[in-house]
């Protein structure tokens, strides 16, 4: 089935990970190490790649269940509101009192290349519990998707308990810090890791292809079930049991970078929840990403599944 002819009311993915404010500075470079510099704007807006992979997945024709944590502060009630004017079910949104809404300190460049500096929050205190509490949606779903913005533990009680009960499992392994779990690869049908992050999961140094293909074949000895590696203006290639698949990226004049990855995950999702098959939705994937960087900001930049289609590839 191809994106077209997919049936959005079917589909549904449930997305355990970070909601955060963006407190986002645009200026001409980014800052060197002991470097002040002059920005030219300061904006916030909802992100966490949690947040950002739901709403990207309901843009692009999902039903999303978010489950994560805000704090009891404007920025958690913002965050909350942004989630339902996408139509995200926020019933697994859990306010915790005693700690402040996560946020992400973004500085963007001229290119539309960003850092980011996250502190995390009340994202900390996601708990197994809150997952469990969850079973109805995890049994309703046909993709569960995590990323690592919130604790190891429950990432890891996320992934066995949606693989255990016959789930398309996605992870995000964002941010990475070096390799995951061992148990945690088998539980994985697609590990989706950008190039620095692959290189710390792996081991493998990632320099052009044929780096970023040895990093995904270790990743797959270790169990992962398909490495999907997004390889930035390279595009992005898929790693499986079959071999290594290749697609290029779409051209587009990039403003800013933030949140692409998140879009590309949630579009991916969303198609597989609709039933496309494996190559449309990563090429609606990329579609969407694509369309992502032309504008600001992280969900505000996130377009919709009609604007993805009537975009002139």
């Amino acid at each position: 089935m191809s994106v077209e002819e997919n049936t959005p009311a079917q589909a549904v993915v449930v997305v355990v990970g970070s909601l955060n404010m963006d407190l986002i500075v645009r200026a001409a470079d980014l800052p060197r190490p002991g470097q002040t510099i002059s920005g030219s704007s300061f904006a916030t807006a909802a992100g966490g790649k949690g947040a950002n992979q739901a709403v990207a997945a309901a843009r692009l024709g999902a039903q999303v269940s978010m489950i994560g944590c805000v704090g009891d502060d404007p920025n958690g009630r913002a965050l909350r509101q942004a989630l339902l004017d996408d139509g995200v079910d926020c019933d697994g949104l859990r306010v915790i009192p005693d700690a402040p809404t996560g946020v992400a300190l973004i500085t963007v460049d001229a290119a539309g290349q960003n850092t980011i500096v996250i502190v995390p929050g009340a994202n900390a205190a996601l708990a197994p519990g809150q997952v469990d509490a969850l079973e109805s949606a995890l049994q309703a779903a046909k993709v569960v998707v995590c990323q690592l913005e919130v604790p190891e533990h429950v990432v890891g009680h996320t992934l066995a308990r949606a693989k255990a009960l016959g789930k398309t499992v996605i992870l995000n392994p964002a941010p990475a810090t070096g390799p995951l779990p061992a148990q945690w690869l088998p539980w994985i049908d697609y590990l989706v890791p950008n190039e620095s992050e692959a290189q710390l999961l792996s081991g493998v140094a990632v320099a052009g292809r044929e780096g970023a293909e040895a990093a995904a074949q270790v990743l797959l000895e270790r169990g992962a079930g398909k490495v999907l590696l997004t390889l930035g203006e390279a595009g992005a290639a898929l790693a499986g049991p079959e071999g290594v698949q290749h697609f290029p990226a779409f051209q587009v004049s990039a403003v800013d970078a933030t949140a692409a990855g998140d879009t590309f995950i949630g579009a991916f999702a969303a198609a597989l929840a609709q039933g496309c098959a494996e190559v449309e939705a990563i090429r609606f994937a990329q579609q969407a990403a694509a369309l992502s960087v032309t504008r600001e900001g992280a969900q505000p930049s996130i377009p919709n599944r009609q604007q993805v289609l009537a975009w002139p590839w």
